[in-house]
């Protein structure tokens, strides 16, 4: 059964971006701002005091368990 909560098409792109980005993190104020505010309240994401987001150590779980599985199909 799958229990994981449900992540929009905007917010697996904004995720994706997050792993694309790596350290540098992405700005807050960008277009997908809110989807990497709802990730941040799910723990997939932060919220660093620089202001940018990077992924967390559950985003990269989640990312490989439902974005790159997706890619290597």
């Amino acid at each position: 059964m799958w229990n994981e909560p449900y992540l929009e098409t905007c917010c697996r792109s904004a995720l994706h971006r997050l792993t694309l980005v790596g350290g540098l993190g992405r700005p807050a104020g960008l277009k997908d701002g809110p989807c990497l505010e709802r990730l941040q309240g799910m723990g997939f994401a932060r919220l660093r005091s620089d202001g940018r987001f990077e992924i967390t150590a559950s985003g990269t779980d989640r990312h490989a368990l439902e974005i790159a599985k997706r890619a290597a199909a």
